[in-house]
């Protein structure tokens, strides 16, 4: 791989990682339209692991906080226990699936471009309904709400579906606002998705060449910047102007990639690596 292409799919990954739009959806398409082939499918989960520095580094006085609290603060053991239920069902799935999700689901872009379009829709419709609001405050979420919101997290599995989309949705669902149900999604990327960047380097460390090693950090760094950027405006955004900007997105990009899929066809000769 050239190190533009680990450029541009590293700014991919930062940029569409926290947006209810699905990164793993995007990179997969985006190697598929220029064919690009990665050992294993391994570098877009492993340069997701930039992006999730990114939250650290902008929300690192917040966690410092927290971690203090922990031993005298019931809210701050409530969130923390919260966000490791949360964690808990993708966990266990994904470890389960691997082997098909690598193998059949990232290799399938159709199945890709029909899932961004209907999470389009489905975040369109989210946006314009009056759900009720009971939880404005992510610290505040209880612990059986954190827990069946990752069940949510789990559709995400599917690439196209969007981790962060699935997780806002579900959470709006079940009574919560927008900021704080984008900013939970964020607080639940950190563990699902250290999770998954150490159970696929595990998984395909044996099979990856020292030139894929360098591509992945490339594509680490730079969506690690990008998506500095992303987090540091996003709940803004989304509390003065919703999901539908990401919806449409979601509908004109599966749609563009469908049809362009139904003129030439699927295949981009990539192997499925084992």
């Amino acid at each position: 791989m050239p190190i533009w292409e680990a450029v541009l799919l590293g700014l991919i990954e930062g940029i569409t990682e926290f947006l209810p739009v699905s990164s793993t959806g995007h990179l997969l398409l985006t190697e598929h339209f220029l064919g690009i082939c990665n050992t294993g499918r391994t570098f877009e989960v492993l340069i997701q692991l930039g992006a999730i520095l990114a939250i650290l580094s902008v929300y690192a006085s917040r966690l410092t906080r927290i971690a203090l609290a922990l031993p005298y603060d019931p809210q701050s053991r409530r969130f923390v226990i919260g966000i490791l239920l949360a964690f808990l069902p993708a966990a266990g799935i994904g470890a389960a699936g691997h082997s098909f999700i690598k193998q059949v689901l990232f290799e399938t872009p159709m199945l890709i471009s029909v899932m961004l379009i209907v999470g389009g829709v489905i975040l369109l419709i989210v946006d314009r309904v009056h759900l009720p609001v009971r939880y404005a405050n992510v610290m505040d979420y209880p612990i059986g709400l954190s827990f069946r919101i990752g069940f949510f997290q789990c559709l995400a599995l599917v690439p196209g579906v969007s981790r962060s989309g699935a997780t806002i949705v579900g959470a709006m669902l079940m009574g919560t606002d927008k900021r704080s149900a984008a900013e939970f999604s964020f607080f639940l990327a950190m563990p699902t998705m250290v999770g998954a960047f150490a159970y696929d380097l595990y998984k395909n460390w044996s099979i990856l060449r020292p030139e894929d090693v360098t591509n992945i950090a490339i594509g680490f760094v730079t969506a690690f910047i990008a998506a500095v950027f992303v987090v540091r405006y996003l709940l803004d955004y989304v509390s003065r102007h919703g999901f539908a900007l990401f919806g449409w997105w979601r509908i004109i990009v599966g749609g563009i990639a469908l049809g362009a899929m139904l003129v030439m066809g699927q295949g981009n000769g990539c192997p499925v690596t084992p």
